[in-house]
């Protein structure tokens, strides 16, 4: 029996923390789809990579992770769950903090398509480090090596040099 979860989020940019999550949630499933949100009604800012670049850093980030697959979707992500065949949502949890918006979430998410929602807590180092504190580090040039997989620190690089 294939056992698919699905871990969504915005990723961008992706994070050793997003790493974490995705090797640790492989030892729940026997695909793991990671799923990149387009869009989102309720963010204070677009993003500032392309779904395709998002799409790209993960592929290079996860590519010794076995059975992964990188896909994007917009609308709800329960649906695109039910569309895949997944019976779990993966979340992560850097700091008890996010457990409040995240468990509304995972109730609103079981109550419209009656999937579950896998909680993994960031273990060090990754508590505490956003994407958006990511780019903000990229952005004044300090080092991203504690951060993000040193596979797409260019990519993030090259983007923040010409977005500036």
């Amino acid at each position: 029996m294939t056992r698919i979860r699905l871990f969504a989020g915005t990723f961008d940019p992706p994070s050793l923390g997003h790493l974490d999550v995705i090797k640790r949630a492989k030892i729940f499933c026997n695909r793991l789809i990671i799923a990149v949100a387009v869009g989102h009604p309720g963010r204070k800012s677009s993003s500032l990579f392309s779904i395709e670049e998002r799409k790209e850093m993960l592929l290079l980030a996860t590519r010794a992770v076995a059975h992964v697959e990188i896909e994007s979707f917009d609308g709800l992500v329960v649906d695109f769950a039910k569309k895949k065949g997944a019976s779990f949502l993966v979340r992560g949890l850097r700091a008890f903090s996010d457990f409040e918006s995240e468990s509304q979430m995972a109730l609103a998410n079981r109550r419209l398509s009656g999937i579950e929602t896998l909680f993994l807590m960031a273990t060090e180092p990754h508590t505490q480090i956003s994407s958006t504190l990511i780019r903000e580090i990229a952005h004044f040039g300090g080092s991203l090596k504690e951060f993000v997989p040193q596979e797409i620190e260019p990519l993030i690089r090259r983007k923040i040099t010409r977005a500036s």
